[in-house]
């Protein structure tokens, strides 16, 4: 898997469930957090989505905004449980 169709994969979730299907101007590096598109159940939303699809375990401790708080960081972090360099 590349890391630009974790990229995609993530964001497709985040304007389908979080933004009503509209794009809405969001860039990857946008916090989630501060625009709104997330609150604390977007977050579970979100963590159920990334363990389900990508088979990884989402522990407490990776549940920070350095992690979680945009579509860049988010692949970022998929990347990273999922062993991939770069």
């Amino acid at each position: 898997m590349q890391l630009t169709q974790i990229d995609q994969d993530v964001e497709d979730f985040v304007v389908k469930n979080f933004l009503f299907g509209q794009q809405d101007g969001l860039t990857p590096d946008e916090s989630l957090l501060e625009r709104g598109v997330l609150d604390s159940t977007g977050v579970l939303e979100l963590i159920a989505f990334l363990e389900e699809h990508y088979a990884i375990k989402v522990e407490d401790d990776d549940v920070t905004p350095d992690n979680l708080d945009s579509v860049a960081r988010i692949s970022d972090f998929v990347s990273r449980k999922l062993g991939y360099s770069g």
